[in-house]
């Protein structure tokens, strides 16, 4: 691909702002779609000097290179929309998304004559050099991983006998790494919810925090996820459905991740909420138990 190309971002969230500014130096431009985008998004997009092209399709007719950075739970929508406009670029799909949903995206962007890249972002916001990780798969890795060459984003491609994954790849890596982090977050969230509505909240922090016990750090943790972690409940209930289809394509239960979904859900009234104490993270668990049990 000659020259730098233009670059288009769909949609330019906290993650997908910061990955535009990261490949900003390498680009000619870098668009956005602003229609039907909040002011929250606006200004993100502002902020990194992203161009407004005001629709989707408009970026499709423009953009070489398309970024897509969304909830899990829209990532094949905004894959269908890419193809209809007709969008025959290559396609960066970075959403954290089960390896067979990726490979659906795939069929219908490459149908549509696109071609196709599998990414996974692993880490924060991108700020600081070294802390944050984009995995790519399938043709094309090489190309996207230059764009992101002397920024903090970290890009790497996954590869066996020298030549790249196939898409599904770093998506997998993607989901079986958040398994962990994310899911074990719910579980705490979880059981301390649990101990609270029993009233044995403090004797079981108290049972963590005994001389010689290897679980001492448990109680901090839980404080950090409350805050942490609730503000962004709601995109991360999509992302452990997608996980439990991981682990359900590879023959095992999903179980674990669909009940982390669920925990996940519950905590929506705290969307973008500023690092809400445990408590009220917990009071919002037992008030939504609570409302399906009189529902029931």
């Amino acid at each position: 691909m000659p020259g730098r190309p233009v670059i288009g971002v769909v949609h330019p969230g906290e993650m997908g702002a910061a990955v535009a500014a990261c490949v900003s130096p390498a680009a000619d431009r870098v668009l956005w779609a602003s229609q039907g985008r909040s002011a929250a998004t606006r200004r993100r997009a502002e902020a990194a000097g992203l161009s407004d092209v005001g629709d989707l399709a408009a970026m499709c007719r423009n953009a070489e290179i398309l970024l897509s950075v969304c909830p899990p739970d829209a990532a094949v929508e905004v894959a269908t929309a890419v193809a209809g406009s007709g969008y025959d670029g290559l396609y960066v799909d970075a959403n954290a998304i089960a390896p067979p949903t990726a490979r659906h995206a795939a069929e219908i962007v490459e149908a549509a004559g696109a071609r196709f890249v599998d990414g996974g972002i692993i880490g924060s916001v991108p700020r600081v050099a070294g802390r944050t990780r984009l995995y790519l798969s399938g043709p094309g890795s090489h190309a996207v991983a230059a764009l992101f060459e002397g920024s903090v984003l970290e890009a790497v491609v996954l590869h066996k006998d020298s030549a790249p994954r196939p898409v599904g790849a770093a998506s997998a890596l993607k989901m079986t790494y958040a398994a962990y982090t994310k899911g074990r977050a719910a579980l705490l969230l979880a059981i301390r919810a649990a101990a609270v509505a029993e009233g044995v909240d403090a004797d079981l922090v108290a049972e963590w925090q005994r001389p010689g016990s290897t679980l001492a750090e448990l109680a901090d943790d839980c404080e950090a996820v409350a805050a942490r972690g609730a503000p962004k409940a709601w995109r991360w209930s999509g992302e452990m459905t997608e996980i439990a289809a991981t682990l359900e394509a590879a023959g095992l239960p999903g179980g674990f991740h669909e009940a982390a979904a669920d925990i996940y859900r519950r905590l929506r009234d705290l969307r973008d909420a500023d690092a809400p104490p445990l408590d009220e993270v917990i009071a919002a668990l037992l008030t939504d138990v609570r409302s399906e049990s009189r529902r029931g």
